[in-house]
């Protein structure tokens, strides 16, 4: 089973550590949400783990190897990465923008039976075939957020890395989309890390949540034992308890101050 792995990975920004020193391994067929406030490190360290930013000390590994020495379309055929904020500066119709996700396997006779097919199942698995005709320029910003984690899954990559994949969505499809995380780990044996703000959402959709904060990890484990009042308290500065709710644990925040 794939590993997708940070050892001791360092970055600065403007002479400031914003990933100072993390490890931790990341195993297919997982669910993992890396959580923290503003300023913790969580982008930053996920750029590293999909190899679009180099560490200033450390490495990331994917399989034992480092993950820089492989070739960028390999690499691309691997790592699905959606980013927080990104650009569709053009009018396209979205199974245009979707189809976009099969660039590193597409040859010099353009889109072959399978990419279709890939594009097909991507759209279907993310909601929004009816959106297949629809000018992205023209969708809001929830609907298009859909197309995104549609393009990042037209390659079919074993590693799905998603930053704020669920901001701008409704509640609804914010279920959506972690049941379809939760599916593409637990029943595909992908491995999904995701950014997430929402505590008791990432509580829903996680099976394993790594708290930052500073650019260190906090706290590493399973839900219940990673957003425990303690690590709120260390990481927020909030004063938080957990309610067992239907869905999973929910994270209260009853004030300021631990």
């Amino acid at each position: 089973m794939s590993r997708l792995s940070a050892h001791e990975v360092r970055v600065r920004l403007g002479g400031k550590p914003v990933v100072d020193g993390v490890s931790a391994e990341f195993q297919a067929g997982t669910v993992t949400a890396i959580l923290g406030p503003n300023g913790a490190g969580k982008s930053t360290l996920l750029a590293c783990l999909a190899g679009l930013r180099r560490p200033e000390g450390g490495e990331v590994r994917l399989d034992g190897a480092g993950l820089l020495a492989m070739p960028p379309r390999a690499r691309a055929r691997r790592i699905g990465f959606l980013p927080q904020t990104p650009e569709v500066a053009w009018a396209v119709e979205a199974r245009i923008l979707v189809g976009l996700g099969r660039t590193p396997f597409i040859g010099s006779s353009g889109l072959s039976i399978e990419d279709a097919a890939a594009i097909d199942r991507a759209m279907e698995a993310a909601g929004v075939v009816e959106l297949a005709d629809r000018d992205v320029t023209t969708l809001s910003g929830g609907e298009r957020g859909r197309v995104l984690i549609a393009r990042a899954l037209a390659g079919d990559p074993e590693w799905l890395l998603a930053d704020e994949p669920l901001t701008g969505l409704d509640p609804g499809h914010q279920l959506d989309a972690g049941d379809l995380f939760r599916t593409l780990a637990h029943d595909q044996g992908k491995g999904v890390v995701v950014t997430l703000h929402d505590l008791s959402l990432a509580a829903r959709v996680a099976d394993r949540i790594i708290v930052m904060a500073a650019g260190r990890v906090l706290a590493d484990g399973p839900p219940a034992q990673a957003l425990s009042p303690g690590v709120m308290a260390s990481a927020y500065g909030v004063r938080a308890r957990v309610v067992q709710g239907d869905g999973g644990p929910l994270i209260e925040i009853v004030g300021r101050g631990g």
